[in-house]
């Protein structure tokens, strides 16, 4: 997505910590502990996480991936659209000033 049309948005992609806190932990009947545990992290890790006050790393998407059999990629490109929503919104006038440029 360009920034353009990220700005676009109405809202917020959907945080991974929210898929995982509304989607997949209920589905797998998993507790903050129990997701920790399995995933080999803390409990404060994982809560900060959920409560979206912590981006995911690459290492917690394959972790996650793993546990879940899904792909990193999965985890990650979620992250990457709220990153980039949050980028755009933050400087998005910024960078609607700058001039593409033509190549000769």
């Amino acid at each position: 997505m360009t920034p353009e049309s990220l700005s676009g948005l109405e809202r917020r992609p959907t945080h991974p910590g929210e898929m995982l806190r509304e989607d997949f932990m209920p589905d797998y009947q998993l507790t903050v502990t129990r997701l920790a545990t399995a995933v080999g992290v803390s409990r404060q890790s994982i809560n900060e996480l959920l409560r979206e006050r912590r981006a995911l790393s690459p290492e917690m998407a394959l972790r996650l991936a793993r546990l879940f059999g899904n792909s990193p990629e999965f985890w990650l490109n979620a992250q990457r659209a709220v990153d980039l929503w949050d980028a755009a919104k933050a400087i998005g006038k910024e960078v609607a000033r700058i001039k593409p440029l033509s190549a000769a």
